[in-house]
């Protein structure tokens, strides 16, 4: 399998929870697609204390796992939404 593009995109997108609207993240999005995934090398700042958990209302938003050998955050639909 391949390995993500390590040429990382330029665009960053702002990463919200859907319930309580705090951020979450500052990410190097690609494409013009739904946020379905979060490759963890591509997180540029991160406003959560405990991983894939909300700060403010403590809602799980994502699952850790491993895609195309790289650590990633794949996100549960409908729980975080982006700017």
């Amino acid at each position: 399998m391949a390995k993500p593009n390590k040429k990382s995109p330029t665009r960053t997108v702002n990463i919200f929870c859907a319930k309580c609207k705090v951020q979450l993240y500052k990410y190097r999005k690609g494409g013009k697609g739904a946020l379905i995934k979060c490759f963890k090398e591509r997180i540029v700042e991160d406003f959560t204390q405990v991983a894939c958990t909300c700060p403010a209302c403590g809602q799980t938003f994502a699952r850790e796992c491993l895609i195309r050998g790289a650590p990633t955050l794949k996100m549960i639909g409908g729980k975080v939404t982006f700017k």
